[in-house]
Order: structure tokens, then sequence, then C-alpha cells
């Protein structure tokens, strides 16, 4: 029940991904069709971001009144709307509407997908099944680059939105079949039905009675105050608050979805001509991808969050100096433009065995009960923020100061991202929400609440 509870949740991952990949094979057409102007291109592209922000602000409302299933659900229903408005769109005001209300569902589906996981999965298997939800967003990235490409030979952008309907409704009719989040129940003061989930979720009777001591503590321990008013009184809910919209700035100044959104563009300046050789070469790279977060799932409950992410920004670091030296040289041989296609792949594994799966990983372990949907809630609007933010002005530094001195600048943000990890990144493998919760309100650095 436990992987299927995931497995379904994570279905949420899949929309996300293939909302993030659609956008690049289906610009040039729609730029094509529309004859719209550059900041209108911009607008197209970074509107869903917007939406999203938007989502991820309402979702901890939505998720703390409603549970997570039922948030899981208004997404679904949200992606299925925005993917039919897409394909049916007059003009380009409309197509931002469309990309507007998809980004509302990403920005749901984004905060709740994890939340739920970490709140149903076991501490041994928590770090793999969030990562879990990772995967399949890089496979919904690599299932848009595949659509993109079968459809870019009957250059029909409208069927490439038209396809997100089809696992907007799988997760529709998946999340009808999970059970609520024993930790949400247990808020609402639905301790029985807490019992009665964990009864399916756990395998022994001491497992389920230890975890529901542990849940029971945890919510009369704190404050009654939840979210503002908790993020007001309690200096210790700050740090993680504050920890949380790092993290997920440092995933987003990473460079990662520039490259997924501008990846068309970027092959061409690595020496790729032609749509259909852009397009190929955005496959790799979603398949590189999907293939690197298998490393995540492997290792993040083994080896520990820290040392992944040590391995990952150094990786990161290094690839996208490779690149700025290539963009600096020229890709002028066959070898340097394969050799910059390389690192572009090398840097996407990074990410994809890293910073990708962990950060939400992360966010989700660190905020105690009460806050968890208002801590989240405002580390994926900071998500969305960033991602607005790259998604604009990305293309604005690359034509200001070039490739190859924006590719330098975030090696070297990938680099100061090794020392962040060391100074304030806690270690939460294998330990209970509830012990991360309590050293964090005892006053431990934030470095060491996991241990």
């Amino acid at each position: 029940m436990v992987w299927l509870s995931c497995g379904l949740a994570a279905l949420a991952g899949l929309l996300f991904g293939m909302d993030i990949g659609v956008i690049s094979g289906a610009l040039p057409f729609i730029v094509n069709e529309f004859h719209v102007s550059t900041l209108m291109e911009g607008w197209i592209v970074s509107s869903m971001m917007v939406g999203a922000a938007l989502g991820a602000m309402g979702a901890g409302a939505i998720s703390q009144r409603f549970g997570r299933k039922k948030a899981l659900l208004y997404s679904s229903l949200l992606f299925f709307v925005g993917a039919l408005v897409a394909v049916m769109s007059t003009g380009p005001n409309v197509l931002v509407i469309a990309r507007i209300l998809l980004g509302l569902a990403v920005g749901v589906a984004s905060f709740t997908a994890p939340l739920y996981l970490s709140e149903v999965a076991p501490e041994r298997i928590r770090g793999t099944t969030i990562s879990f939800y990772q995967l399949m967003v890089t496979i919904g990235i690599l299932a848009a680059f595949m659509s993109n490409l079968a459809f870019s030979y009957i250059e029909s952008w409208r069927w490439m939105f038209g396809v997100l309907m089809v696992p907007a409704a799988m997760l529709f009719i998946g999340v009808l079949m999970v059970p609520n989040s024993p930790r949400w129940l247990a808020s609402r003061d639905r301790f029985d039905e807490a019992r009665a989930v964990l009864n399916k979720l756990r395998s022994s009777k001491t497992e389920i009675d230890y975890e529901m001591g542990e849940i029971e503590e945890s919510i009369n321990a704190e404050q009654k105050s939840r979210g503002f008013q908790m993020f007001k009184e309690n200096p210790n809910f700050r740090r993680s608050v504050m920890l949380g919209i790092c993290l997920q700035l440092v995933q987003q100044f990473t460079g990662m979805n520039a490259i997924m959104y501008f990846a068309p563009q970027i092959f061409q300046m690595s020496g790729f001509e032609g749509t259909a050789a852009q397009l190929w070469s955005t496959v790799a790279t979603g398949l590189v991808n999907v293939l690197a977060t298998f490393i995540a799932i492997g290792f993040v409950d083994r080896l520990g969050r820290k040392p992944i992410l040590y391995a990952g920004f150094a990786v990161m670091a290094a690839s996208m100096a490779v690149l700025a030296s290539i963009l600096v040289i020229g890709p002028t041989t066959t070898f340097l433009q394969y050799t910059g296609m390389a690192s572009l792949l090398i840097f996407v594994a990074g990410f994809a065995m890293s910073a990708g799966p962990l950060i939400w990983t992360l966010c989700a372990e660190i905020q105690p009960l009460n806050g968890r949907d208002f801590g989240l809630s405002c580390s994926t609007v900071a998500n969305w923020v960033g991602n607005f933010a790259i998604g604009q002005f990305f293309p604005v530094m690359i034509a200001a100061i070039g490739g190859a001195m924006t590719f330098g600048i975030l090696s070297v943000l990938n680099v100061v991202f090794i020392i962040f990890t060391l100074l304030l990144i806690p270690e939460t493998k294998g330990i209970s929400l509830e012990k991360i919760e309590k050293n964090l309100m005892s006053g431990k650095p934030l470095k060491d609440i996991g241990s």
C-alpha cells in the first residue's frame, strides 16, 4: 500500500515534468503561427511560473483544510482544464491564460505530492519515495521532449499540449484509490482514522503504536497556533521556513531549468543546427535526466543527503566551467561541439542525482507538523519565483553578456552551494520527522537537526 500510494501520488510529478518540457518544443511553432513579439514569447514561457507561484501560495491552505488527497485531485482537474484551453487557443493571450491554469495545477502538485509522500512513507525509505517523485518529473520531461519531437514532423504544437490531458485523467483516477495522510488526519484530531490508515501502511502493530505515539507527542508538544501565526511567534519555525526558501532558490540557481526551457537554443550555440537535430539533443538530455535520478533513488537512504549534494554541485560546477570555456573558444570543430554537448549532459546528470530530488526531500522533512503546510508553501513559492526569474532573465543574460559568461556564473554559483550545504543543510537520513522537529524546536543549529 505504501508503494501504491507513493506511485500514484508521484504521477503528479509526471505532469509537472511534462508541463516543463512541452514548451521548449512547442514555442517555435507558436511563434510561427501567431507571429508573437519577443516580449510575448517570454510571457508564454514564464506565465506558467506565475500560475505555479500563485498555486503554491494557495496550496498550503487547500492542503491543510481539505487534506493532501483532495489537493492532488483538484490539481489533476486544473491540469486537464489548462491543457484543454491550450489546445483550443485562438491567440497568444488565450495561450497565456492556459499556461497560467497549468501553472496553478503545477504549483498545487509540486507542493502537495512531496508533502504527502513524506507523511505516508516510513523513515527508512522516505528519501527514496520522494526521489521517486522527482524521477516521475524527469520521465515527464523526457515524455514531453519525445512527444515534441514526434509532433514536430506535423508541426502541431496543439497536440503537444493535448497529450497532457491523458496523465491528468490518470492522476485523478489514481488518487481516488489512495488513503489520506495519517499525519494530516491526526492534526485534525481524527486519531482513529489516522491509526486505520497506518494499519494499511505499516507492517506491524509495534511500528504503528510507535509512530502514532510520536505523532501524538508532536501535536501535544506544539503550540496550537499554525501557519503564519506560528511563523510570527516561533523563531525556531522561522529558521526552518527560511532554510526551505533558501534550498529552493539554490535548486533554481543551479541553472537546470534554464537548460530545460532553452535546450534547443543552447544546443544551437554549441554548434548543432536545424530544429530536428536540436530536438533530438533535448531527447538525449531528458533521457540522461531520467537515468541519473536512479542514482539518487538508489543511494539517498544509504549514503545520506549531504554526500550526494556535495557530489552533484561539484559535477555541475565543473561541467558548466567546461561549457563556458568551449563557448569562449568557439565550437569550431566536431570534437568541441560534442564536448560541449557532453558537458551539458553531465551537468544534467549532476542535477538529477542530487539537487533535483534531494531539495524536495529536505524541504518536506525539515518543517514541524503544525507549520508544515505554511513552511512548504513558502519554499514552493520561492521555487517558482526563482523559476520565473530564470525563465525571464536567462535569455536576456545570454544576449547581454554572452553564453560563456552566463555559464561561468552558473559554475561559480554551484561552488558556493557546496559551502552552503556544508554550513546549513542537515543530514536527515533515517531520522523520523518527529525527531527532526524536536531538534529544530529545541534550538539546535540547522545543520544538526537531523542528528
